[in-house]
């Protein structure tokens, strides 16, 4: 067994809620010391980039949650031209792209997850995403951590998904089956010119919450109810609108329906993004 597969074993092993909440209240603490402390070594340890960010002054924030989503300056992370041109939501690096085969979403080698109970378990719902598309979105910690619309769309409904709580770094991904139909995770339907499009926002180990532009923080909110119906005013989100965020790096990952999206062939495995930059061209 290799050091990968005892760190993804040691996952089974400990509390992962607990935990998890617990990285979230010292996330959360507004205290000068705790704060200070956490938000200078994070900067250092990830190398992290402050001359983008809209406030370079790392103790100007109040807690290391403002610090971790933090905006950007204007125009930092400008827009990829073109009226059917989808754009990357969020910085980070494709865990895996291509085609949904058998309802079958590939995570890595040896190991894939059904589409159905990525979205909740409901196969009407992921009934429009078979034979589809999708891409796998990994945020590792250094990145920005704000999430945006890939392209304009209207809100129809979100899945709260209680779950497990695995870290989604590639060594865990590697050993653990399933891992994004697993984990905690809000699943967001939206309605776009090329059809409906499906972006899951995925927890993870020691991410203190995941929160959107409509709800505020969705996760962790004891006794949430699992779905949320727009049945009110429509919420419309142009391309490029922030959507949501990570408190902590996490996982998003994007389903299309058939036909409805060509990626860039320059794509693959590995491929770093940028929010913004270029994924796919969409077919109207």
């Amino acid at each position: 067994m290799n050091k990968d597969q005892l760190f993804a074993l040691s996952q089974y092993l400990v509390p992962q809620h607990a935990l998890s909440r617990l990285v979230g209240k010292i996330a959360a603490s507004e205290n000068p010391l705790i704060k200070k402390t956490f938000i200078n070594w994070f900067a250092k340890r990830y190398q992290v980039n402050m001359s983008e960010a809209l406030n370079e002054n790392l103790n100007a924030y109040s807690s290391f949650n403002e610090f971790f989503t933090r905006p950007l300056k204007e125009g930092a992370r400008p827009l990829a031209e073109g009226e059917t041109t989808l754009v990357s939501p969020a910085d980070g690096a494709i865990s895996q792209l291509g085609k949904i085969e058998l309802g079958r979403v590939f995570q890595a080698k040896g190991h894939d997850y059904s589409v159905t109970d990525l979205l909740g378990g409901d196969a009407e719902r992921a009934e429009a995403f078979q034979n589809g598309d999708f891409m796998t979105i990994y945020l590792s910690p250094k990145d920005y951590h704000r999430v945006h619309m890939p392209f304009a769309g209207t809100l129809t409904e979100t899945i709260y998904v209680p779950g497990k709580l695995f870290s989604v770094n590639p060594a865990t991904v590697n050993n653990v089956d399933a891992l994004f139909a697993r984990n905690e995770r809000l699943v967001c339907m939206f309605d776009t010119e090329f059809g409906p499009m499906a972006m899951v926002l995925v927890g993870a180990m020691i991410v203190a919450g995941i929160e959107t532009v409509w709800s505020g923080q969705v996760t962790p909110l004891p006794g949430m109810p699992q779905a949320q119906r727009y049945n009110g005013e429509p919420i419309h989100l142009e391309k490029g609108d922030e959507m949501g965020r990570f408190k902590l790096g996490s996982t998003v990952v994007l389903c299309f329906p058939p036909d409805a999206v060509e990626f860039a062939e320059s794509l693959r495995e590995a491929s770093p993004l940028r929010m913004g930059e270029a994924l796919a061209e969409c077919r109207k």
